[in-house]
């Protein structure tokens, strides 16, 4: 008998997932913990959904609703200022670590793994950006100076 039955690796992995995925987003409000939850929320419902099929059941239905609360969420998660709106990326993270969560659930590993690296280079290609573009300015600055 397996010390971890199939059920209960994806159930561990989906947390570590949404935990990665949180980590990108970790100076934001909705952080590593929110992001390990939604992502092991939706395993688990899509887990459930496909261990209790029965002649008249349909898992396909229990997944748009994941749908639905995590777009209930990502709504919450979005703010409008004064000049501008903000918490759209981490909504948009919220959703797709939902997905992610529903791929693992339904035992998509290559797709789930696929989509996770996908979502943290997005997630993190912000810093990089910043990172480039500051150490552009630098460069720039530099030269200027010394002539």
């Amino acid at each position: 008998m397996a010390l971890f039955s199939d059920e209960l690796i994806r159930i561990m992995v989906s947390a570590i997932i949404g935990l990665a995925i949180g980590y990108t987003r970790r100076d934001k409000p909705a952080g590593m913990r929110t992001f390990a939850l939604i992502c092991l929320g939706s395993t688990i419902f899509t887990l459930v959904s496909l261990v209790n099929m029965g002649p008249n059941s349909d898992p396909s239905r229990i997944i748009g609703q994941i749908v639905t609360g995590i777009g209930f969420l990502g709504a919450g998660i979005i703010w409008k200022g004064q000049s501008k709106v903000g918490g759209l990326t981490t909504a948009a993270a919220a959703w797709i670590t939902a997905s992610i969560g529903v791929l693992i659930g339904l035992g998509m590993w290559p797709e789930a793994i696929a989509t996770t690296i996908i979502t943290i280079v997005i997630l993190l290609s912000k810093h990089i950006t910043e990172k480039l573009d500051h150490n552009k300015r630098n460069t720039s600055n530099w030269d200027l100076r010394r002539l």
